[in-house]
């Protein structure tokens, strides 16, 4: 066979080259993904709005403002406010309000608004690349009928939320079984390269993967936006999602995939062409093939692992990764977890593949794959611990969240996956040792299937095959006896199509009788199928939850936002009430003040103030003052001189506090002329 690949030294020297190059092309584009990604915390939150949620103002206000916990990404569209009749009244314009550490956006409303309860829906798109809404009302001058309804269904939802979801779980299995299988054949069993069933193997996941991101794509206008089919045609919308980061990250994956495709071509081609010749021929044209293999294998293995990184960094720069703590550590890890994921599942589609369709792989193949598991699991679990730390955030979030709770469920699949790869070790580590004829190189089934081998050819000869048994092929037509030899051979001249036709198909059941009968020749190899198909059912699930665990909103940040949304009151629809002891050091110098803020909540309450002294008698006072300060926020301190409404009691109305979080409520209370303390005690406001 005619070699096509370089000699091997120039081979080796241009690869070495290319070395550094593809470093530094890996570098930048690592450097690109720390530097475009900021410390946030995964899924932004609505912390505060201008008006309220359910406040009643006075006269029209002149914009409407929304607060997030981290930054977001909104259009014009954005921010909508509807009056009772369901008619906009904003100017569809976004105002950017941010300063700081302060996210805040608003929109302006039109002059003169009627008195009238008002609906706000917003929708936005967080630093982690998932989409998020709410609604909430205001009055004007006093609640009304309204005709506008809440909207139920969250941003990400509906038809298109299902078919972006089941988008993302192809674009998972496509890189799995891509990056994977390439793997397999690379670092275990080479001549793979030209098997049919790897090749097809490699290649579906390649046009699955390629698919689902360029219908993620598409649909990412409609599945951030309106939630409309319709919206996938929308040009500007589609221009809208090619700025975004998400966006980006979908077109480098193509263009990645791309590189792949010259990659799979080599290995499906020149790579298996001189594989095939390295085990055939001359000795000496086969030693030069050999080594003209290896240059190419090496080759071959370097790009490989730079463009499965990149892609796998393509995910790394717009998920979870890309935002939260330590965001420099997150995306390499996310990065190495992805990539042994795929090493370890992939590879396992691969070898299933092969046991059931090649009959004779080797048992060196299969060894290999099973260290290379096995180091693909310990990165897995490193990784792994350190991703659950860094979302989860405390013990509580594996039961109190959801993210938490699947979690659980990943971890369990991933035992029982564990387990199941145990047998599968005890099935490989028999093929090492089941018979002491058997070579490293033999193939799989090889002792039975020689004489299966020799049976089948002395048959075939006589142009009968053991696939013409009743016991091996029920299902194959009539015909198969010794005359099909001479009909076969006759088939070129013979006049009928429909007799040539007939006759083929009979080969074929033969020839897949005769496969059957090999593949199943060994009982080892078939306790390997089917441990190892049970193992691809298991990581089936586990790619599900995966798939899952991407789109749900991480446990640390929903503890955070469960943290600000108790501060909307200490006990749910109860006025808050706090006892602060003091001591001014004078006459009657010691005592205590109770406090009541009903109902508790952002907007306007009502504050009433008991000050006693030791014996729980009423305590009148010359001077109280109460203050309120939002640190977080840095609002305040807001003053307050409540009015005396009785021995020991004094009260205010209308105290207003504008944004949820934790407010420290200050108390100074005097009881002379020159004796006076301030005591204080931090509340949770809504």
């Amino acid at each position: 066979m005619t070699a096509t690949a370089p000699a091997p030294s120039p081979a080796r020297v241009r690869i070495t080259a290319l070395l550094p190059r593809l470093a530094l092309v890996l570098a930048a584009l690592l450097a690109t993904l720390f530097t475009a990604a900021a410390p946030a915390t995964a899924h932004a939150a609505l912390t505060a709005s201008d008006p309220q949620d359910g406040a009643v103002v006075a006269t029209a206000p002149a914009q409407v403002t929304l607060s997030f916990s981290e930054q977001v990404a909104m259009g014009d569209d954005s921010i909508r406010v509807m009056d009772p009749q369901g008619r906009r009244v904003d100017t569809g314009e976004l105002r950017d309000m941010c300063s700081g550490s302060v996210i805040r956006y608003g929109t302006a409303l039109h002059a003169g608004l009627p008195n009238g309860t008002y609906t706000v829906a917003w929708q936005a798109v967080s630093a982690d690349s998932h989409p998020i809404s709410g609604a909430f009302t205001f009055s004007i001058g006093a609640p009304s009928a309204t005709a506008v309804s809440l909207p139920t269904q969250q941003a990400g939802g509906g038809p298109v939320g299902i078919a972006y979801g089941i988008a993302r779980y192809a674009a998972y299995a496509g890189f799995t079984v891509l990056v994977g299988g390439a793997a397999f054949i690379l670092m275990c069993w080479r001549r793979g390269s030209a098997e049919r069933s790897l090749q097809k193997l490699v290649l579906r996941g390649w046009v699955t993967l390629t698919a689902a991101t360029l219908a993620m794509l598409a649909l990412r206008n409609p599945y951030t936006g309106s939630g409309k089919f319709a919206d996938v045609f929308d040009l500007d919308g589609l221009r809208a999602v090619l700025e975004t980061k998400t966006g980006a990250s979908f077109v480098s994956r193509l263009l990645l995939l791309g590189a792949a495709a010259l990659f799979v071509a080599v290995l499906f081609g020149a790579y298996a062409r001189h594989q095939q010749a390295s085990g055939s021929g001359e000795e000496d044209q086969a030693g030069e093939d050999t080594k003209q293999t290896s240059d190419l294998a090496f080759g071959l293995g370097i790009g490989g692992a730079v463009v499965a990184a990149g892609i796998a960094a393509t995910w790394a720069l717009s998920e979870h990764a890309s935002t939260g703590i330590q965001p420099g550590i997150a995306m390499p890890a996310d990065i190495l977890h992805l990539l042994a994921v795929a090493a370890w599942l992939g590879g396992l589609t691969a070898l299933l593949v092969a046991l059931y369709k090649v009959p004779d792989i080797e048992r060196d193949a299969v060894r290999r794959f099973s260290k290379v598991a096995f180091v693909s699991v310990v990165v897995l679990v490193v990784t792994g611990v350190y991703q659950s730390w860094r979302q989860l955030g405390s013990w509580s979030a594996l039961t109190s969240t959801s993210y938490g709770r699947l979690l659980i469920i990943k971890v369990g699949l991933v035992a029982v996956l564990l387990g199941i790869a145990y047998l599968s070790r005890k099935w490989t580590a028999r093929l090492a040792d089941g018979q002491a004829t058997a070579t490293a190189d033999e193939p799989i089934g090889a002792l039975t299937g020689k004489a299966v081998s020799r049976e089948t050819a002395s048959d075939v000869s006589r142009g009968t095959s053991p696939a013409a048994s009743p016991e091996a092929t029920s299902d194959v037509p009539r015909g198969t006896s010794s005359d099909v030899s001479r009909e076969t051979h006759a088939a070129p001249e013979a006049a009928d199509p429909r007799r040539a036709a007939q006759l083929a198909r009979q080969h074929a059941a033969r020839e897949k009788a005769r496969e059957h009968q090999v593949r199943d020749a060994d009982p080892v190899r078939g306790g390997l199928r089917r441990s190892v198909l049970a193992e691809a059912a298991v990581a089936v699930a586990l790619l599900a939850v995966t798939t899952v665990l991407t789109s749900t909103e991480p446990g640390r940040a929903v503890e955070q936002e469960a943290g600000r949304g108790s501060a909307s009151t200490a006990v749910p629809n109860r006025p808050i009430k706090i006892t602060l002891p003091f001591e001014t050091g004078g006459q009657n110098g010691k005592g205590a003040v109770r406090l009541e803020l009903d109902p508790g909540r952002v907007g306007a309450n009502t504050l009433h103030l008991w000050v006693e002294d030791l014996g729980g008698k009423p305590l009148d006072l010359p001077e109280i003052k109460v203050s309120f300060t939002l640190p977080a926020k840095e609002i305040g301190p807001l003053p307050l001189v409540p009015d005396r409404s009785g021995p020991g009691h004094w009260t205010a109305s209308g105290v207003q506090l504008p944004l949820t979080g934790e407010w420290r409520i200050d108390v100074t209370v005097r009881t002379s002329d020159i004796d006076q303390t301030t005591v204080q005690k931090n509340v949770k406001i809504g």
